[in-house]
């Protein structure tokens, strides 16, 4: 799955990819900072903290990114049977609450959390 998706990644995402450093990539920013300054133009950069946002991804969005970076359709219907009807409880003052339904979110740990460098899904041109 993860060849599926990283064939389809622009080059320029480099969040949760392999051999794609953090300090490469802040290599790369010093550089375009140096050469701003050097030839005196402005420079904009715009920097999101993403360690939450896969805490609210909506899961018939997830199915249709899967399928779109071919993902077969085996994979993600067992994906999807993982996710059917997954409940959780709180601990909260010591008691477990009831059950509740989660409807949204990408399991923490799981290879599509990005956090696990799986699920590194560049989304930013889909209409989905």
């Amino acid at each position: 799955m993860r060849d599926s998706v990283d064939a389809k990644l622009r080059d320029q995402q480099a969040g949760f990819r392999k051999d794609r450093s953090s300090t490469d990539q802040i290599a790369a920013l010093r550089i375009i900072v140096e050469q701003s300054v050097e030839w005196n133009s402005s420079l904009y950069i715009n920097v999101i903290d993403y360690e939450k946002a896969f805490d609210s991804v909506d899961k018939r969005t997830l199915w249709k990114l899967l399928q779109h970076y071919g993902v077969p359709e085996k994979i993600v219907n067992i994906i999807r049977k993982s996710y059917d009807g997954l409940q959780c409880k709180v601990m909260r003052g010591g008691q477990l609450t009831v059950a509740f339904q989660v409807r949204t979110a990408v399991r923490q740990g799981y290879l599509l959390s990005p956090s696990s460098s799986g699920g590194r899904l560049d989304y930013e041109d889909l209409d989905i």
